[in-house]
């Protein structure tokens, strides 16, 4: 049974698709727009058409499902061609969201009406490709080049309002849709000629009034879209638009398409959106295995981390109790989440009532025993284990029973945490990434104890908080803390054998992570984690603490800053390292970027196999969504896992020992690593 039906409404045909969960548009779609299409134009007794979808949704986008198979008849370009061909008036009524090829068949029909919350957007950017069916044409002809370039390469949404405020809606519907739409497809059945958006120019004038458009916008976002191909591709599409004709136009948006599609970017993009959604399985899980109810969450702190995570939870609507042991802490904790809320609606992200009902959730409170009647209770304290533990050996006498148990360490043993209660089975780690109320990922670390419904709990709650979870198991650093150490490590020793701070740093910046290893440590503090005795010198970074060089807050670590945090280059950066190399007795030598690489970012692949190896990541696709999300490596790349399969494991295992000697006795090669790369095998597919 086709999921396109079609029925009459007086003059008006209306073609319903009903292809849920999305109405993505599979080949059995595609087809039954044509056929729709046809019916309309073969039958004389209907004057207009209405395009409309059953469930939640118009039109979300391709079908995920047809990624990386060969395409059936009809393709889209000939559905949204053969939808403006039409030679009856087609009205798109749109509710839910209009995305990707959903907003290409809204942008062929000759009108478009929607609901007040309907979105629009063409998000194919975000999986290094533009919209292949007219789209880069299309859109700058109704809404605007200026918009167009917006849309196109952020991949951002719109909300109704604003698209019928720019012409791309050309009416918000109250009430119900269906019969609104109808009735707009009755005013609108005798206008002729029919508003073709192909033959459209009116708006092309913004562009061809003001040639410097399209540079100014690249100049204007050229950090965001640093190391990215698919945003050029969109600006030049659009630019094609306003030099060319429509039949052009779409021969070079063709070639634009093609031409990201068979590149690695694309193909890396493509792989994360289904690795994000992969994450969120549990292997091993049992079918009957149910959440429990989490109605009240228990927080340990109100720092930022505590403060933070509070955060995540208010806003989903969920009550928070959060605990400190002082007034003065409280009182600046709770400060600082009202602060941040303000912030953000004064950025009219939220409304001043909304900032009201998050913190009106919140109850602050000195007493421990207020968290007696909360169902998940999480513990942001300072990284000790001899202080979490006694947290936790307090909670596991006031805690109800099967209320869970959460502690947010970045790198300690969580079932050692979990020993100190009566009821290791409801104990697991929420790793949180600061700043906890922004960053997306969430580390769940499963202890050799914690319950299957406990850790299935806090896989759907974190979906409820809107951050991607990934299951970890119980090592030093989990998956990204214990990756990051030997980069770090190695990259503290090329320092010691001639390379630069600056150097290291450009090398990982140019390889598309947001900062490199000494940047990083200047912005996150390079006290964090240090002894805090100032007499024991082991290394450059404990001697930069002893100095009181602890990064940008101090306006000195591995780099010199100005007033405004700009960086440059330190001179007693340079002494120091001078000095601790010949105390090493190690020979300065010119190290290539080429080296940097392979020992920083190859250490870390060689890690990362390790983690798949012991069963601490449950896939390597696991591992990419951490490191994207929590550390910013660069979505265009997929991922370390992702990235070594690209590279090759070949060439990355040759260069691992090309450098062991280098590396130091503490490395050894991952036995995973070896076998696959021996086999011509891959981590990813």
């Amino acid at each position: 049974m086709s999921p396109i039906s079609t029925r009459r409404h007086g003059e008006v045909l209306i073609v319903t698709s009903n292809n849920p969960p999305v109405n993505a548009l599979g080949h059995a779609v595609r087809e039954g727009l044509v056929r729709a299409m046809d019916e309309a134009d073969g039958d004389d007794a209907v004057k207009a058409v209405v395009i409309i979808c059953e469930g939640n949704t118009f039109f979300a986008g391709a079908d995920i499902t047809e990624f990386g198979k060969p395409m059936q008849m009809p393709m889209l370009p000939m559905v949204v061609d053969r939808i403006e061909s039409c030679t009856k008036p087609v009205v798109a009524a749109i509710h839910g969201t209009a995305f990707g090829g959903g907003l290409e068949v809204a942008l062929a029909s000759h009108y478009r009406v929607a609901v007040p919350s309907a979105k629009l957007g063409v998000p194919e950017v975000k999986l290094g490709l533009l919209p292949g069916a007219g789209g880069t044409q299309r859109l700058p002809r109704i809404a605007g080049v200026q918009k167009a370039l917006e849309m196109a390469t952020s991949g951002n949404p719109i909300g109704a309002k604003e698209a019928y405020e720019i012409g791309l809606v050309d009416r918000l519907i109250e009430g119900d849709l269906e019969q609104h739409a109808v009735a707009y497809a009755a005013e609108v059945m005798d206008t002729r000629p029919l508003p073709k958006s192909s033959e459209r120019d009116d708006k092309l004038h913004e562009a061809r009034d003001n040639p410097a458009i399209f540079d100014e916008f690249r100049k204007a976002n050229a950090r965001k879209f640093r190391g990215f191909e698919a945003p050029e591709s969109n600006i030049r599409a659009i630019e094609a638009a306003g030099r060319l004709p429509y039949s052009q136009g779409v021969m070079e948006e063709r070639r634009l398409f093609m031409e990201l599609m068979s590149g690695t970017q694309a193909r890396a993009q493509q792989y994360f959106f289904f690795a994000e959604r992969k994450a969120s399985k549990i292997e091993g899980l049992a079918e009957d295995t149910r959440p429990r109810d989490i109605r009240r969450v228990g927080v340990i702190g109100a720092g930022t981390m505590g403060g933070g995570i509070s955060m995540n939870f208010l806003s989903a609507g969920i009550p928070v109790t959060i605990v400190e042991m002082a007034e003065e802490a409280l009182d600046r904790g709770t400060g600082t989440m009202r602060k941040n809320y303000e912030a953000t609606a004064a950025k009219g992200r939220m409304t001043a009532a909304q900032v009201e009902q998050a913190m009106g959730l919140l109850r602050p409170t000195l007493d421990f025993g207020a968290l007696a009647d909360c169902d998940l209770i999480i513990e942001a304290v300072f990284e000790n284990m001899d202080v979490k533990k006694d947290v936790f050996g307090r909670l596991d006498k006031i805690a109800k029973p099967g209320a869970i148990l959460a502690s947010n360490t970045s790198y300690l043993n969580i079932d050692e945490i979990a020993a100190a209660t009566s009821r290791p089975e409801d104990v697991l780690g929420l790793h949180f990434f600061s700043p906890a109320n922004v960053m997306k990922l969430l580390e769940v670390v499963r202890g050799a104890k914690t319950a299957p419904d406990v850790l299935l709990t806090a896989m759907q709650l974190a979906k409820k908080i809107r951050k991607v979870a990934v299951v970890a198991g119980v090592c030093f650093g989990f998956i990204g803390n214990r990756m990051l150490i030997p980069r770090q490590t190695q990259a503290n020793k090329l320092l010691l054998e001639g390379a630069t701070p600056e150097q290291i740093d450009r090398v990982h910046v140019e390889f598309g992570m947001p900062m490199g290893p000494f940047q990083m440590a200047d912005l996150a503090g390079v006290d964090i984690g240090w002894h805090r005795d100032p007499n024991r010198i082991e290394n450059i970074r404990d001697k930069l603490c002893a100095m009181g060089r602890w990064g940008q807050k101090k306006g000195a670590g591995f780099y010199d800053y100005d007033e405004k945090r700009r960086p440059s280059p330190s001179p007693v950066v340079a002494e120091l390292i001078d000095e601790f190399r010949a105390r090493a007795g190690v020979q300065s030598r010119e190290v290539t970027d080429q080296e940097i690489v392979e020992r920083t970012l190859y250490t870390m692949v060689n890690e990362a196999a390790k983690i798949l190896e012991e069963g601490v990541a449950q896939r390597a696709s696991d591992i990419d969504v951490v490191w994207v999300y929590g550390y910013g490596w660069p979505v265009y790349r997929g991922g370390p896992m992702f990235w070594a399969d690209t590279e090759g494991l070949p060439e990355i295992l040759g260069g691992l020992q090309r450098q062991q000697e280098r590396l130091g006795p503490d490395f050894s090669l991952s036995d995973l690593l070896v076998r696959k790369a021996e086999a011509g095998e891959k981590f990813t597919r």
